[in-house]
């Protein structure tokens, strides 16, 4: 098969979520582990830290992987879904597996005839696996695609395991209350592997505390470990700057780093803590070394869609892929905080609960109703209209390009000062402008 071919092998001819929904979710283990023992158990072999959250592993993961480079590993990290390469889903020390490897693996697959269905997801996990064992980077950083307990990258037993939050999203799968979806995520805990929590929640706490108890595991909740303050912008080297310290302390680490956005604080905290555990086991964790590596996460581990400006000025223009409550109220009070009118490209998968999202959105920002390009994108006009429900106006555009073209203009056209244009509600609609 050609590069080609095999993409579209993958993206049409399997069940994958990011497309069809609900439809392509498996709810076992079976498939992963029949695949992986075809291969040799390649995720035996591999040193591993597994991450899982509501929201903010990927940027958890970029910041660890972004540490351990910085301290002269090499990095393995898979990452889901891709904004706009399949093969940004598995790379090492940011460098993609080659379109040969993903050629070769399809190709091995399908000579095999495994007495199994497997889905996209579990196919790209046993790829990424597969592709690590054979290259053997020293440490693989490894984010959970949907929940923890029953997700596929859930076979490996980890140096560490990472929780960054808890909220309401995916409930179709994971529980209607956040006890239930902490019960799924917490599922990656392992008997004898130390836990970070990153955020303490009330209503979570205790589920972690058993789970961690009934496995004997090390638990440590990293907002309760150390402390954060965010010092703002500083020296016009266009970094954020954070302290880290005990909570006791006055003065800590200071970090500046390249990341932007109203959940980069939580992020850095966790991914600090996190490394702080697995610099007790594996390796001594130099300060100098990690302000060095934090100042370029982007490039360092190629990093996309969050919180992402896409344009400087004449207008402003940022992109996030928050898409929950818990994700998208610190983002829409960022951009309430400029005081600028706002523009809003908005486009979302067709199972969102808008009900819940929508009310979120500021009343008096002009918005761009858009569809991304994949079968599950909602109708930009189905989406106007929920929209208006909400008190929520503005135009539906038959591309994802074109409402945001629309609305760089408009936003350009005030005679006082420009508009912020922020394009969001879904990964799909913001791969489609980075």
């Amino acid at each position: 098969m050609t590069y080609a071919e095999t993409l579209d092998f993958l993206f049409t001819q399997l069940p994958m979520y990011q497309r069809q929904g609900a439809p392509a979710m498996k709810k076992d283990l079976t498939n992963i582990r029949v695949l992986l023992k075809w291969l040799g158990n390649p995720h035996e072999k591999l040193k591993c830290i597994h991450v899982a959250g509501t929201n903010g592993k990927g940027t958890t993961c970029h910041l660890i992987a972004a540490a351990l480079q910085g301290h002269g590993h090499r990095v393995g990290m898979y990452t889901s879904p891709h904004y706009k390469d399949f093969r940004e889903r598995i790379k090492i020390n940011a460098e993609f597996i080659s379109e040969a490897e993903v050629i070769d693996f399809t190709e091995r697959l399908a000579e095999a005839k495994l007495d199994i269905s497997p889905s996209f997801f579990e196919i790209t996990v046993a790829m990424a696996f597969d592709y690590f064992a054979r290259q053997q980077p020293d440490y693989c950083v490894i984010e959970v695609g949907l929940g923890g307990r029953l997700d596929s990258t859930n076979v490996i037993t980890p140096l560490l395991s990472v929780i960054t939050n808890i909220g309401l999203d995916h409930t179709q799968f994971l529980g209607e209350t956040l006890p239930e979806i902490a019960f799924e995520k917490g599922g990656i805990i392992k008997p004898g592997i130390p836990v970070i929590i990153g955020e303490t929640q009330s209503a979570t706490q205790p589920v972690f505390l058993d789970l961690a108890r009934s496995g004997r595991s090390q638990i440590i909740f990293a907002d309760k470990a150390y402390a954060i303050e965010s010092i703002g912008m500083r020296g016009g080297d266009n970094l954020n700057y954070f302290s880290l310290r005990l909570p006791n302390q006055e003065a800590g680490l200071i970090i500046g780093t390249d990341l932007g956005g109203p959940h980069l604080s939580k992020n850095l905290l966790t991914a600090y803590v996190a490394l702080l555990m697995l610099a007790d086991q594996q390796f001594t964790l130099s300060g100098k070394a990690l302000q060095l590596a934090w100042k370029q996460v982007a490039k360092e581990t190629y990093y996309l869609g969050r919180w992402q400006v896409l344009r400087e000025r004449k207008p402003f223009c940022i992109a996030d892929s928050a898409h929950n409550a818990e994700g998208l109220i610190p983002v829409i009070q960022r951009l309430e905080a400029y005081q600028q009118p706002l523009h809003i490209v908005l486009g979302v998968v067709n199972d969102k609960d808008l009900s819940k999202a929508l009310p979120l959105f500021p009343k008096d920002a002009t918005y761009y109703f858009v569809k991304a390009d994949i079968p599950r994108g909602l109708p930009a006009e189905e989406l106007q209209k929920t929209a208006a429900e909400h008190g929520l106006k503005g135009q539906a555009y038959p591309s994802v390009m074109e409402g945001f073209e629309r609305a760089k203009a408009d936003a350009r056209a005030w005679e006082t000062t420009d508009g912020i244009v922020f394009v969001g509600g879904s990964i799909f609609t913001v791969a489609e402008v980075i």
